[in-house]
């Protein structure tokens, strides 16, 4: 059995990897080293994410998707989660998620575990995957509809200016581009996504 951990951020400016000290300590809390890491800035509500993608494909019969809550592997509407799901399924992998104590037992000795009972927690923690990718979706939609309505007031109250650009971040990418590190360089020391930093590149590029 392999665990392959997956870490996701919903925008360019998170960084997924925050995340990855829990995974790793989780994992040896249980006995078990992680495999591979797959870590990408997307947005939950998104089917298609290459790196999630890439590790089903890396995945065999048996191995275990670890991830730090179920919102990170699904913000997905019902017709979504059901691909993805059954995505999961034809590779025969299980999904352990940490706020899921019951998909914890996938980490633990199924010798001597009878065939109704492995069955029975199966089929528990799929409900429970399921309300709880149901509670994530809802979660997104509760605050999208939040932030319009927060919007729409702040515009009738003459306060709404729209989301201010990261001026701090910006200026410390701009000094490292100047000083000629590369787009992926800038990424890693700034721990900031490399769309990010070629944003600000092409907006340096406009004024030369």
């Amino acid at each position: 059995m392999f665990i392959r951990a997956y870490l996701r951020a919903s925008t360019s400016e998170q960084n997924a990897s925050r995340a990855k000290e829990a995974l790793v300590a989780f994992a040896a809390d249980n006995g078990h080293k992680i495999a591979a890491f797959y870590i990408e800035n997307e947005s939950g509500t998104k089917l298609e994410r290459p790196e999630l993608f890439r590790l089903l494909e890396d995945s065999h019969e048996g191995d275990v998707l670890l991830i730090e809550g179920v919102d990170r592997l699904s913000r997905l509407t019902q017709a979504d989660w059901d691909l993805l799901k059954a995505r999961i399924a034809a590779k025969r992998v299980t999904v352990v998620s940490i706020d899921l104590s019951t998909s914890h037992a996938a980490l633990k000795p199924t010798q001597g575990m009878d065939d109704f009972t492995k069955g029975m927690i199966a089929a528990v923690n799929g409900m429970l995957l399921d309300m709880l990718a149901v509670v994530a979706r809802k979660d997104y939609e509760d605050r999208r509809r939040r932030q319009a309505e927060g919007i729409v007031k702040g515009k009738a109250n003459g306060a709404y200016k729209g989301r201010q650009a990261d001026t701090e971040l910006r200026n410390r990418i701009t000094i490292l581009l100047n000083d000629g590190k590369s787009i992926r360089a800038v990424a890693h020391m700034l721990e900031c996504s490399t769309t990010t930093v070629q944003r600000v590149k092409a907006a340096l590029n406009s004024v030369l």
